[in-house]
């Protein structure tokens, strides 16, 4: 025999449904589509936002005296396109929708089908960066630069732009040189024509915080580039960097390192 139903119980979920829908974007952490124009052309970006943070303010509790810091990612080769969204689904953006209480502003520019972080694609990344930092008056001592698979190689490019800018920087299973012939435009310009790419590189970014990861077993972008780097980097004397490779870890280091509350705390306590 079919049970009656509480004439209370419809009104109870309709109250809560109208309850969850109308809690402001605000109170959770949450992703905004943004645009900016770089040369003319119009480039759509993303930017999650913390819980409590609103443009122009310091809304969220325990920002009352400090400003949010900010991180820049760049996503992989999977994820270009003109859509303006595809970039969150992989690499940082899953990990941010799981974890919602993220004290950090991000930005995810997106690249255009078949370029690499390069060029205009890099002056876009900056230049949404730039705007997230002015719209949020987040703070200009904590820029953090993260990417993964080729915004591992973009990660190089842009912080050998400007040394002086990122607090910190996460490359993940990233290298310096194209990892395979179908792929030549891959690597990193500044340095292509060097000698001895990764001492340039660890000269010039020495007194950079870094923290690198690769996967052991990684087909895709092996991790010789990387290993090499980071014995560049302590030849050089570098103050701060670091390199974890994944024994059992193919090409996704991404998961491991962003899912890694190690690597968050040592971001989040450099300081430009």
């Amino acid at each position: 025999m079919a049970r009656s139903i509480p004439r209370w119980l419809p009104l109870l979920a309709v109250l809560m449904m109208t309850g969850c829908a109308s809690l402001p974007d605000s109170a959770r952490g949450h992703f905004e589509g943004r645009a900016v124009k770089v040369d003319g052309e119009t480039a759509y970006y993303q930017v999650f936002i913390p819980a409590g943070l609103q443009a122009g303010n310091l809304a969220k509790p325990g920002l009352a005296t400090a400003k949010a810091p900010v991180i820049l990612f760049l996503h992989g080769s999977g994820e270009r396109g003109g859509d303006g969204t595809k970039q969150t689904f992989s690499g940082l953006g899953p990990y941010l929708r799981e974890h919602p209480d993220f004290p950090a502003l991000v930005v995810f520019p997106q690249a255009p089908r078949h370029s690499e972080w390069s060029g205009r694609n890099n002056r876009v990344a900056i230049a949404a960066l730039d705007a997230t930092v002015a719209e949020f008056d987040a703070d200009p001592t904590r820029q953090y630069l993260t990417g993964m698979s080729m915004g591992g190689y973009g990660s190089w490019n842009i912080a050998l732009d400007d040394p002086q800018r990122f607090a910190a920087i996460v490359p993940v299973c990233g290298a310096i040189l194209a990892p395979r012939a179908k792929r030549p435009t891959l690597f990193v310009e500044q340095v292509t024509h060097e000698a001895d790419p990764y001492a340039v590189i660890a000269k010039r970014l020495q007194h950079t915080p870094i923290w690198i990861f690769h996967g052991a077993l990684d087909d895709v972008v092996p991790p010789e580039d990387d290993r090499r780097l980071h014995a560049a980097f302590l030849s050089a004397g570098a103050h701060d960097v670091r390199y974890t490779e994944y024994p059992e870890g193919n090409h996704n280091a991404w998961d491991a390192t962003y899912a890694d509350p190690a690597m968050w705390d040592w971001l989040f306590a450099q300081k430009r």
